[in-house]
């Protein structure tokens, strides 16, 4: 009887644990693969000070040769940072321009140690207070041209040297010296050439004796 209650028991045992088997045995290929456990700065992260180095910790061991990390930032251009130093399974870069406040992303690519590719990335925001956005280009200002002073207007030496002139001919005190002066000789011519008429006039009047 015992032997009897024993083999049901033990062709249960076995096909439970073959049912076990099928349902862990996908599974398990799964845990194979290389898998992100930690990063620094941390995924969604905002950052009150730019950070200089970027670090990534897997499962797994990585493979210097076949480990990229890189960054950008939020327009997509590629931020220039240093080669991947790997201790492990630590993955790390250097940042060598400052960053500026912004959004940058992360991406990497690794490979487990059954060769399979792991790929993946995350994005985190720096926002310090102290820091100014990303540059933009300024907008050009054009300095306004110098005005010119057209050649009519701009004083010579010689208007300059002619100006005291025409000031005199206008009427100055030394045109009424001159004009004064004439007139007292035209004066003078006319007074002579009365007495010289009033003379020969006499003279001829008187018969000689």
């Amino acid at each position: 009887m015992s032997r009897r209650i024993h083999r049901p028991l033990a062709a249960a045992l076995a096909a439970t644990l073959a049912a076990t088997a099928l349902l862990l045995g996908p599974v398990a290929p799964a845990y194979a693969h290389n898998v992100l456990r930690k990063a620094t700065p941390a995924q969604d992260a905002e950052l009150k000070k730019a950070p200089t180095r970027i670090t990534l910790e897997f499962l797994q061991k990585l493979n210097p040769s076949f480990t990229t990390i890189t960054l950008s930032d939020a327009d997509k251009q590629q931020v220039t940072t240093g080669e991947p130093e790997v201790s492990g399974t630590k993955g790390t870069i250097t940042i060598e321009p400052p960053l500026a406040n912004g959004v940058y992303t992360v991406a990497y690519r690794v490979v487990s140690t059954d060769g399979h590719p792991v790929q993946g990335s995350y994005k985190f925001t720096v926002a310090d207070p102290t820091a100014t956005a990303e540059p933009s280009p300024s907008p050009t200002v054009s300095e306004p041209a110098p005005t010119s002073v057209p050649p009519s207007a701009e004083p010579t030496a010689s208007a300059a040297a002619a100006s005291p002139a025409a000031s005199s001919s206008s009427g100055g005190p030394g045109t009424a010296a001159l004009l004064a002066g004439g007139g007292i000789v035209l004066a003078l011519v006319a007074a002579a050439a009365v007495l010289l008429l009033r003379r020969r006039s006499t003279t001829g009047g008187n018969p000689a004796r």
